[in-house]
């Protein structure tokens, strides 16, 4: 077979060769030991925690090491491509902060090594095919779906690995004429990789590689004719993965384990290719407690494995990173404790501490995170947050936000001084549930009145009407609080009540759990001295005579 010949016939209009691209994009001029790293999403609309996990390792190896970090899009199905997904890819990464030093971007793209879309990329994927059909290690293959059906079928009767390769890999052998005389009677093709592995296991070559998180993996090497062009002059994934992470001069593939099985394939391609392998780093899939079983988080089951739940339910970016941390390397904890108002960016982030077994994601846990990070987060930040989630997500609350900031923040700081602030803040919307209260429009009695004092609630808000001075400080208000009870016979501390049930209807606490709950409509709040300063003694009052 004259190979030259057959790659001229099928790809008379590539002109370049692998080394004008070598020329075209060299080695990076970057620090010893720096890491380039990748993030390479399909356009396809849905941008899941998986994307901002994977972000997260990859931003963090360029970022501690000096490197670079880029962006790519991987275009190259049609089929899958939704308008608008890329925007929606950038745009979500960038409020979870997550930032690129170069790549595909809103207004188009920076960078020295793009195009940094796949779908912009055929010439130089088709200028590498040639060259493996140069040396023999490609080859145009003209099976029908049909056909390549009826392999199919034939394979699993015999219990054979279905694929094409070996003896089912009838187009290898064609000579030089008959793929001219196909391509001429205007037959589609596909080209081929030329595998050189044995699918008998037994004679089969045993390839290890190192893994940046699971140490050495050793597997059989690929024995299958893969497809690297379809018919349409695109490159698969395999395929185009490899020629762009060489080009792009990527140090580190960080991607999920599922990608584990096609290693194989892909060590064949870097080595025909002539190309130094990146490090592959394989991560594990995010699960979940389901039942007290652990299952992989589900586009269709779980709304928290899209982006979008965290930026309607309004986690603050700076939370849901906290979290990742504390789910991508085990010792993050340990060092957030040791160091509680350190940047998280400070913290030395290591793949050798991920998890290779499944990593939890538990939304409880977020949670209890996120009422960590808020509490030492100043209420002007909190407040501008909850104004941004509210005009893209519920708008319908922005008026009483925007103007009021001031009204807004003591609101926010409410409790959270003193050494054991309170940590009621978690996220948007959870947030605007906690102070609805506050306005008018949304307060409401949400709580019953306590057993203890259900009989004397009009006696108690009475008699605390006609004390009150908004002036009092928090000694006085309370010490009045004390007195009413005490004459209506409730106990001036709980404890006397506890020991004496006989002797009292209840205690101080149901007495102010009564004026909490008319002026909050909540049995549970932060303090209550505090709300009235807030709300003033106007409308204070006026929820007291509404309640009498």
């Amino acid at each position: 077979m004259n190979y030259d010949k057959l790659a001229e016939l099928l790809f008379p209009h590539i002109t370049k060769t692998p080394e004008d691209y070598e020329t075209i994009y060299p080695p990076r001029q970057l620090p010893a030991g720096a890491k380039v790293t990748r993030l390479g999403p399909s356009p396809t609309g849905f941008i899941h925690l998986g994307n901002l996990y994977g972000a997260f390792v990859d931003e963090r190896l360029a970022r501690q090491s000096g490197g670079i970090f880029y962006l790519r899009i991987e275009d190259t199905d049609d089929k899958r491509y939704v308008d608008g997904a890329v925007e929606t890819i950038i745009t979500s990464l960038d409020f979870f902060g997550i930032d690129f030093d170069e790549g595909a971007a809103i207004d188009g793209s920076n960078g020295d090594y793009g195009p940094y879309y796949q779908s912009q990329r055929g010439e130089i994927y088709q200028c590498y095919v040639k060259a493996l059909v140069k040396k023999g290690q490609a080859y145009p293959c003209f099976l029908t779906e049909e056909e390549i059906a009826a392999i199919r079928q034939n394979q699993e009767q015999n219990k054979e690995n279905p694929g094409i390769y070996g003896e089912y890999a009838p187009c290898r052998g064609l000579i030089l004429e008959e793929i001219e005389q196909n391509i001429n009677a205007g037959k589609p093709y596909v080209i081929r990789l030329k595998s050189d592995g044995h699918q008998d296991p037994q004679k089969a070559r045993t390839i290890s590689i190192e893994d940046g998180i699971r140490g050495i993996l050793s597997m059989p090497e690929n024995y299958q004719d893969v497809v690297i062009l379809k018919a349409t002059g695109i490159p698969t994934y395999h395929f185009a993965h490899v020629v762009d992470d060489h080009l792009m001069r990527t140090t580190h593939v960080v991607r999920g384990e599922e990608w584990i099985s096609s290693l194989p394939i892909h060590v064949e391609l870097f080595e025909k290719l002539g190309f130094e392998m990146p490090i592959f780093c394989h991560t594990a899939q995010l699960m979940k407690l389901d039942n007290g079983n652990k299952r992989k988080l589900s586009k269709r089951k779980d709304p928290e494995l899209s982006l979008d739940y965290y930026r309607q339910e309004g986690y603050m970016p700076q939370a849901v990173r906290e979290y990742l941390l504390t789910v991508l390397n085990s010792n993050y904890e340990e060092w957030r404790q040791k160091n509680p108002d350190a940047d998280a960016g400070e913290f030395p982030f290591q793949v050798e501490k991920m998890s290779n077994s499944g990593a939890l994601f538990d939304l409880d846990k977020l949670n209890d995170v996120s009422k960590d990070v808020l509490v030492k987060i100043p209420a002007d930040q909190l407040c501008a947050f909850l104004k941004q989630w509210a005009g893209e997500f519920k708008p319908e609350i922005l008026p009483l936000l925007e103007g009021h900031e001031d009204y807004i923040e003591k609101i926010l700081d409410l409790g959270r001084s003193g050494k054991k602030p309170r940590k009621d803040l978690v996220y948007g919307k959870q947030i605007f549930q906690f102070i609805r209260y506050f306005f008018d429009d949304y307060f409401e009695i949400e709580d019953a009145y306590p057993e203890n004092a259900s009989d004397d609630v009009k006696e108690i808000l009475s008699r605390y009407l006609e004390t009150y001075d908004h002036s009092d400080d928090q000694s006085q208000w309370f010490d009045k609080i004390r007195a009413i009870g005490e004459e209506l016979n409730y106990a001036a501390r709980p404890k006397d009540y506890k020991k004496n049930p006989d002797q009292y209807k209840g205690h101080v606490g149901d007495v102010s759990t009564v004026i909490r709950i008319a002026v909050m409509g909540r049995s549970q709040s932060p303090d209550v001295w505090e709300i009235q300063q807030i709300l003033g003694e106007e409308r204070t009052k006026a929820r007291l005579k509404a309640q009498l």
